[in-house]
């Protein structure tokens, strides 16, 4: 199953910069991962898995609107999404800590990218890692292993739309 908002206004130029959710069960975080995108301007978000999708209260609630203002799609499965945006000649990229993941500030990011982010317990499943081109990681000091997914995904995208933004002209 396939569903697709394209909401704002078509001639605000977007980054390159697309979100991938995959299970995230709270709604809360799904309205504060729009509010982010929407920040760093991403050409889009997809929802995946059983990630609930706009329009609902508690994603209203913290996206403050930015549900409307960014483009979105709804597909079940996370691996066609992947297909879809690699044929597209996009990185794809999961935060997720694993065996050969990298530390998301020494990763040399390339354009256009794709950020899937996953489960605010399981993380994102292991057939998705693995169709990803690589795993990058948040550095964690303290007794926790992880943020929190919506944190964890601001923390990345601010750090792509920096690395894109020094790779552009003055």
């Amino acid at each position: 199953m396939t569903r697709w908002m394209e909401a704002g206004d078509r001639s605000v130029e977007r980054n390159p910069i697309y979100v991938i959710v995959e299970n995230v069960r709270s709604l809360f975080n799904v309205g504060a991962i729009f509010r982010t995108a929407d920040g760093v301007k991403a050409r889009k978000v997809f929802l995946t898995g059983f990630t609930g999708t706009p329009p609902r209260r508690e994603i209203e609630k913290v996206a403050l609107g930015a549900d409307r203002a960014v483009p979105w799609t709804y597909c079940a499965d996370t691996r066609s999404v992947i297909c879809g945006l690699r044929r597209e000649g996009v990185q794809i990229l999961a935060l997720e800590r694993t065996d050969r993941s990298v530390d998301f500030q020494d990763y040399p990011y390339s354009f256009p990218v794709a950020v899937v982010v996953g489960h605010e317990v399981a993380g994102i499943a292991d057939e998705t890692v693995s169709a990803c081109d690589a795993s990058v990681h948040i550095p964690m000091c303290g007794i926790k292993r992880s943020l929190n997914v919506s944190v964890a995904c601001g923390v990345l995208l601010y750090e792509v739309l920096r690395r894109l933004r020094s790779h552009e002209p003055p």
